[in-house]
């Protein structure tokens, strides 16, 4: 059961000194939800997932906020919070890759990227992506409109949410006919399906750091389960949900 930031506890147990609390970009908030369960079952120790926006969460953590560690889903909000001394030294590592894909209402066949999406909206519907400006897949989905020449038709017609989950549901429900999430996003939900990928080359690679905090209460355990996640049985479980190894 996934495991939402509700409250922080501290006890003792036998292995550990106390929980872990893991801030985690909201598109990986399923896999590390079962990855605290599995390691819950192995160590004893809970381990609280609060998914979220990377921006929102990494001034959360800026601002004070009690994780023990951060998975962002984008180099940038890590560089932003180690700038600010908020990340403990040589603990970054990361963690997965994923990719970019255009999303539409029910179901379908992927196919090539459309040349003129804008022309695909019916009047009065937008399409849905994250914050632009902020939110990692929101900047990754404008960099590909704008490197394939949509970008500038379909500024005035895009919905920004505060995170890729809630673009994901803006077109699960019917309420945008199409939407940018990323591609383990789209396989989470059988009400979308993938209308194409975008090419690799047209946006900036998409990786997800994890680091320890600098204020980590629990930074000895916080080591234990990053180490396990970057490992043959973690990276297992990355796949099943549909995430792809980091290449060098």
């Amino acid at each position: 059961m996934l495991r939402f930031l509700l409250s922080f506890w501290l006890f003792a147990a036998p292995a550990w000194a106390a929980d872990l609390t893991v801030f985690v970009a909201a598109s990986m908030g399923d896999v590390l939800g079962e990855a605290a369960d599995v390691w819950e079952d192995k160590t004893g120790q809970h381990v609280t997932i609060a998914p979220a926006g990377s921006s929102v969460l990494a001034r959360q953590i800026a601002a004070g906020a009690p994780a023990d560690i951060f998975v962002s889903a984008s180099p940038e909000w890590m560089d932003w919070l180690d700038q600010k001394g908020m990340i403990a030294p040589d603990t970054r590592r990361d963690l997965a890759a994923n990719a970019l894909v255009l999303i539409g209402h029910g179901s379908g066949e992927a196919g090539d990227m459309p040349t003129d999406i804008a022309a695909l909206l019916p009047d009065d519907t937008r399409l849905a992506m994250a914050l632009v400006d902020a939110v990692p897949a929101g900047i990754y989905g404008k960099a590909a409109l704008a490197h394939l020449g949509q970008w500038d038709a379909l500024a005035p017609r895009v919905a920004q949410t505060d995170n890729v989950r809630s673009a994901l549901a803006l077109v699960a429900l019917g309420e945008a006919p199409l939407g940018i999430v990323y591609a383990t996003d789209a396989a989470s939900d059988d009400r979308v399906h993938v209308v194409a990928q975008f090419p690799e080359d047209s946006h900036p690679p998409i990786t997800y750091p994890a680091a320890i905090t600098a204020d980590a209460l629990n930074a000895d355990a916080a080591r234990a389960f990053l180490e396990w996640l970057a490992s043959a049985e973690g990276q297992a479980l990355f796949a099943r949900y549909g995430f792809v190894p980091v290449t060098e």
